[in-house]
């Protein structure tokens, strides 16, 4: 028997400035974001025998982001009437037909500490065909916020701007605090057996527990629907957030060499795996009266906008806007299936193919659970009997729940050629398709119909039907001194096609303005014209308020349109980035690598996606920017924008 221990600490610093992250178009109203990251683990091994040895770990880590608006000033001090009195930054303000966002960014500044530890232990054990490993891991999460808000605005159009007429309005009152803490355990067992030389197959179970999140100070606040109360967690029958989770995860898996000459190999599998669920949706709750303030307008024909002078009055007398999660929220779960064939064709070139896909179940969704059927919100006000704001009108009641699905089904291909004289290429593709109801768990309300989350099935956001990538490495072969020798170039090609989107208009009638799709007529007819204004006009801006001969998108009756969701595919993404390196000998087993990398080679400019909202004035539309793409697919300074030179030196020992 033998022990052998090793550890490592990890520190990590930085600070990032980000002009025009977070929805804003105009350089200087992003994020400055400072990271501060700690990591330390500890890992045992003893070695019982040659056939059994156990692994333990231990491991904290601390990560401590803060996000500020990079412009930061008092609202007040311009004359605006938000509801905020700190010098954080101006509301985010949206002018809609130009798509011209800038103040903000409106969910900030937040303040989060996340402590992480992990204590795990793996038994392995290799016994005649069988490699048998069981173990179980415990995790404990720790998460501190502060978050404070800059507020939100929008203007249909720049007249609407210049006239101070906003028809939404959005912000949270006050800066609220949670100390949220998770707990998961879980076991497993699992088993390689060798059924012979040619056949190997696994098998295994994980059983997991999630713990049901729980705040240091009981500052949750949730909306009870059957009693339409405002309840802090542990009292009004909300004994918890919402019941543990408990989750059986099999797997199982083949790997199949029919002829036994290793040249053709089929490999298999399946498995479940559960997720625990993350804690940014649940630090609303804390926001939620007597804690904060949280407040929303939207456009109605007795109400139709509010200025940035008397937005908080409005809104503030009028509608409490509280986040909520049901008790029956469950914990989301995917199933992984893959089946893929290796063929080596010969010494220097192999081909892989395979299918992979998964579905996924109880994924979170955001929805308004206080929408406006025929004009009249189901929940008018909170309840006069709530032991918090009775009586307080409601707006829209933002619910963070677990009604979401996805599936993901893809074919790929893989060529590896070993060209020899030390050039190595590499080339793959992938066919695929992803659907699902909603995209990304941050989005916020994104239905068009809270009441009916499936008419917003279809291609996720993030959706690449083709995608191409090439990729070499190539080491030069030049001789000479150890100046000369042992330079390596490499070069790496991607092409795609684009991601989906909707068009969509800024009616309110379902209470989230700019989630209710356009009706389309017709088929769309992409474009790449270069107009005067330096913009690219991608979608004709063949648009009417009602449907008419030669319109391609009009104004719906209702709330579900004609046109699908994600039914238009933007510009695709072409990259090209290489690089040259050498390793410089130092010290023994110490190297120092140079590294020059330029990415975008081509400087090839990969576009965003157009202006997708149609904007209303009355019974007419405005064309304004409609159609328009105005940016690039990424910021400038990220890779894939613009061409970008690096150098750098890595010590390696």
């Amino acid at each position: 028997p033998s022990d052998s221990i090793n550890g490592f600490y990890v520190f990590q610093t930085d600070k990032r400035n980000e002009p025009t992250l977070q929805g804003d178009t105009v350089p200087g109203f992003g994020d400055q974001r400072y990271f501060r990251r700690q990591f330390i683990a500890i890992n045992e091994t003893h070695i019982f025998s040659s056939s059994v040895v156990n692994e333990s770990r231990f491991g904290i880590s601390r990560l401590r982001p803060d996000y500020l608006p990079a412009f930061q000033v008092n609202p007040t001090s311009y004359g605006i009437n938000d509801g905020i009195n700190l010098p954080v930054g101006l509301p985010q303000i949206t002018i809609t037909s130009i798509a011209l966002t800038f103040g903000g960014p409106s969910a900030y500044p937040q303040y989060r500490g996340d402590t992480t530890a992990v204590l795990s232990d793996t038994l392995s054990i290799l016994k005649g065909k069988n490699y048998i490993k069981t173990g179980g891991e415990y995790r404990r999460f720790i998460s501190s916020n502060e978050t404070g808000n800059t507020g939100s605005f929008t203007f249909a159009t720049p007249a609407a701007f210049l006239a101070d007429q906003a028809n939404a309005f959005k912000v949270t009152e006050g800066f609220p605090s949670a100390r949220i803490f998770v707990n998961a355990l879980n076991g497993f067992v699992q088993d390689s057996y060798k059924l012979s030389s040619r056949v190997t197959v696994e098998g295994g179970v994980r059983v997991e527990w999630n713990g049901t999140p729980s705040e240091a100070e009981g500052r949750f606040v949730v909306f009870d629907p059957t009693t339409t109360q405002l309840v802090h967690l542990g009292s009004g029958g909300y004994g918890a957030l919402y019941p543990q989770n408990w989750h059986v995860e099999p797997r199982v898996g083949f790997v199949i060499d029919p002829a036994g000459s290793g040249k053709f190999i089929v490999r298999g599998g399946f498995a479940i795996q559960a997720e625990q669920p993350i804690t940014n949706p649940l630090i609303q709750l804390s926001a939620n009266p007597p804690n904060a303030n949280p407040i929303s307008f939207t456009s109605s024909i007795a109400t139709p906008w509010v200025t940035l002078e008397n937005a908080a009055n409005v809104a503030g007398a009028s509608t409490l806007s509280p986040s909520t999660v049901p008790n029956t929220f469950k914990d989301a779960y995917v199933q992984n299936y893959n089946l893929n064939l290796q063929f080596a064709l010969n010494r220097s070139t192999t081909i892989q193919v395979g299918y992979y896909g998964l579905t996924s179940r109880h994924l979170r969704l955001t929805r308004n659970l206080n929408q406006p059927v025929d004009g009249v919100r189901p929940y008018l006000a909170v309840s006069s009997s709530s032991p918090i704001a009775a009586g307080r009108a409601l707006g829209n009641i933002t619910d963070y729940d677990s009604d979401g699905m996805s599936n993901y089904n893809s074919l790929w291909l893989i060529v590896t050629k070993q060209m020899g004289h030390g050039l190595e290429l590499n080339s793959s593709y992938v066919w695929s398709k992803s659907l699902d109801l909603n995209s990304l768990s941050t989005q916020g309300v994104i239905l068009p119909d809270s009441n009916n989350p499936s008419t917003n099935y279809g291609p996720s956001d993030f959706d690449v039907r083709h995608r191409f990538v090439f990729s070499g490495v190539y080491a030069l072969p030049l001789h000479g001194n150890f100046l000369i020798r042992g330079w390596q170039l490499a070069g790496i090609v991607q092409l795609q096609t684009g991601n989906p989107f909707s068009v969509t208009t800024n009616l309110g009638t379902n209470g989230t303005a700019g989630t209710i799709r356009a009706d389309q007529s017709g088929p769309v007819a992409t474009q790449l014209t270069l107009l005067a204004n330096g913009s690219v006009q991608y979608l004709p801006q063949s648009i009417c308020y009602a449907a008419t001969q030669g319109c391609t998108f009009s104004i719906p009756t209702g709330l579900n349109a004609t046109q699908g969701r994600n039914s238009i595919f933007g510009p695709g993404f072409e990259n090209t980035d290489l690089s040259l390196s050498k390793s410089f000998p130092v010290y023994r087993e110490a190297n120092l690598q140079f590294r020059a990398d330029v990415f975008n080679f081509l400087n090839h400019a990969n576009l965003g996606q157009p202006n997708l909202q149609i904007v209303t004035s009355g019974t007419s539309v405005t064309p304004g920017t409609f159609g328009q793409i105005s940016s690039t697919r990424f910021p400038v300074g990220d890779s894939g924008s613009s061409r970008q030179l690096q150098l750098s030196l890595k010590l390696l020992f």
